[in-house]
């Protein structure tokens, strides 16, 4: 397998709205493999085909996983919400592609989504707790949202004046 690497933060492709793709095949199954490779090596439970210079509607998570095993990977290729809960929750995200930040992000308790998977089968799942939370993340990648535009104008300076700092003193 291949790690890809992961772009961050102010990289423009970030910032695009990611085109559906075909179907899944053998090089698209090549292509899911390395993003989930890359997305353990990097520590993440979710990572989204933009996120490493790919503007396709992709994306994985494992949020069962540890450090020591896999959890349960989930494989979304063409990934659409279809139904979000009234409800909403407020919990600390990271990203890959903003290192080292985290910040308080509300989303939609409980979300359907519907996506083909590593077999290119359409599927549908209820995703709640944490799940809905890495899922709703992930998605925002896909069209050019990351979390740091989900928070206020002053949390966000602060954010990206800290990153700007510690990439500075690198």
């Amino acid at each position: 397998m291949t790690r890809l690497t992961v772009y961050e933060y102010p990289h423009p492709i970030l910032k695009q709205k990611a085109q559906k793709v075909s179907g899944v095949d053998d090089e698209m199954r090549r292509f899911l493999d390395d993003m989930l490779e890359t997305m353990y090596e990097a520590g993440g439970v979710g990572l989204a085909a933009p996120q490493v210079g790919v503007s396709q509607r992709i994306l994985v998570i494992d949020y069962e996983r540890d450090e020591e095993h896999a959890g349960n990977p989930i494989y979304m290729v063409n990934p659409e919400i279809i139904w979000k809960s009234e409800e909403k929750v407020c919990g600390e995200e990271g990203c890959l592609s903003v290192p080292g930040q985290r910040a308080e992000v509300e989303r939609y308790a409980q979300v359907r989504v519907r996506y083909l998977d590593y077999n290119g089968k359409e599927q549908e799942v209820l995703a709640d707790d944490f799940f809905a939370i890495v899922v709703q993340h992930e998605m925002d990648h896909l069209d050019g949202i990351l979390y740091i535009d989900r928070i206020s104008r002053l949390k966000r300076s602060m954010l990206l004046k800290k990153l700007k700092k510690e990439k500075n003193s690198v």
